[in-house]
């Protein structure tokens, strides 16, 4: 059996909340397998993926499947020795945050190197003796704050000190079309949550990233990778790609996916998003709320949050209109933190140090508290906005 068939189950079939994701007959970095198994075969190699990394494949007498990535390149003769996994483990089923363990890969019997634990973010020296060559390969979502690109630029620092080329089979961001919030502030804000100097909002697929990170010296030392960036096929930055996987548990639909970026900064406040619900990053709210009539409650819910804020308690807010799908975003929207932010009675106990690390500059709080308009607090994003994105497009490999 097909294991990411099984995966999908085990994320509460997350999956019949996306559309066909290859509609538009885009074919992802990992699915041009002509592009990159000639140089992997022969070679001893470690994958670097979770429960995002697959791609569609036609087998003799079956319909499509999802097949995992580590499972073609096992079936296509390539010598895998071990398996990376970022935030949220292997198989994509701990909650945010959570301390994620080692483990064995029970299909093939791989040992899993935990990248998100207690002991390293960085794959160290020892875990990449006797690897050749490095594959990357998950599914991102084009925001700051989404530490897979954290988990990247490690992997990267990694490859390059241990001179190992780093194969990134690239996929869509459904945010690629725009650049948009604050720009992160070095001096106060880095952490795994915003690595780079980089607005929210970056518009770039996770290859170019990647290519952007090498590009400006941002590892350690200064030190360079060996970097292939598989791209992919008929992608553009209007393409609307849906996921055949949620990127994480509480990620569950295109809807969340196109509200992150915009509703994520409460993740540093008192106020729910939902986590604890069926519609996680698809509403905002908190008990006694004058702002909004969305009444949802969250609870103890099993691989989605165990612990939610305001568990059991009825929350009052806003629910991301269902319209927000049916175009590509374009900016984010303000509208809910402004909002919320008027009407929670306690402003001393709104902002929690969190919240700085999302915003990546204490100026996004400071503007909140003098009341500045969604408008003014754009502006004071423009200048560096701008110098960005001039940074930005020289990486760029997609129209």
């Amino acid at each position: 059996m097909i294991r990411y068939m099984l995966v999908s189950v085990c994320l509460l079939a997350t999956t019949c909340l996306f559309r066909d994701a290859n509609a538009q007959g885009i074919r992802v970095g990992a699915e041009r397998f002509e592009t990159y198994l000639p140089a992997l075969r022969g070679k001893a190699v470690a994958v670097v993926s979770n429960q995002t990394g697959v791609v569609k494949m036609s087998r003799s007498g079956e319909s499509d499947a999802y097949v995992h990535i580590v499972d073609v390149l096992l079936d296509s003769g390539v010598t895998l020795k071990k398996i990376f996994s970022p935030e949220h483990g292997f198989m994509g089923h701990a909650e945010a945050g959570a301390n994620v363990q080692g483990s064995t890969d029970t299909k093939t019997g791989l040992p899993v190197i935990s990248l998100y634990g207690s002991k390293r973010k960085k794959p160290a020296s020892a875990d990449l003796q006797g690897i050749d060559a490095v594959v990357f390969d998950m599914q991102d979502v084009g925001v700051r704050f989404y530490t897979y690109i954290s988990t990247l630029h490690y992997v990267m620092e990694a490859c390059a000190e241990n001179g190992l080329p780093l194969w990134v089979f690239d996929r869509p961001n459904p945010h690629a079309g725009y650049v948009d919030g604050p720009v992160l502030d070095l001096s106060c804000c880095r952490s795994f949550v915003g690595m780079h100097p980089v607005p929210v909002v970056y518009g770039m697929t996770i290859g170019e990233y990647a290519r952007m990170i090498n590009g400006e010296r941002w590892l350690k030392n200064g030190v360079s990778c060996d970097l292939h960036v598989v791209e992919m096929e008929s992608y553009t930055r209007d393409s609307a790609y849906s996921f055949p996987v949620a990127p994480s548990p509480n990620l569950r639909s295109m809807k969340a996916i196109y509200a992150y970026p915009s509703l994520c900064f409460f993740e540093g406040t008192p106020v729910s998003l939902g986590r604890g619900t069926w519609h996680p990053f698809e509403c905002a709210g908190f008990p006694g709320s004058t702002a909004g009539d969305y009444r949802f409650t969250p609870h103890s819910l099993p691989l989605l949050c165990t612990e939610p804020p305001c568990k059991d308690v009825e929350c009052t807010g806003f629910r991301v209109p269902d319209s927000i799908t049916d175009r590509l975003p374009t900016r984010l929207d303000l509208s809910y933190l402004l909002e919320l932010y008027r009407a929670y009675p306690d402003k001393e106990k709104f902002f929690q140090p969190f919240f700085m690390k999302l915003a990546g500059t204490p100026e996004l709080e400071t503007l909140l508290r003098q009341g500045k308009s969604e408008e003014e607090i754009r502006r004071s994003w423009q200048p560096a906005l701008e110098k960005f994105d001039k940074i930005r497009r020289k990486y760029l490999l997609y129209p």
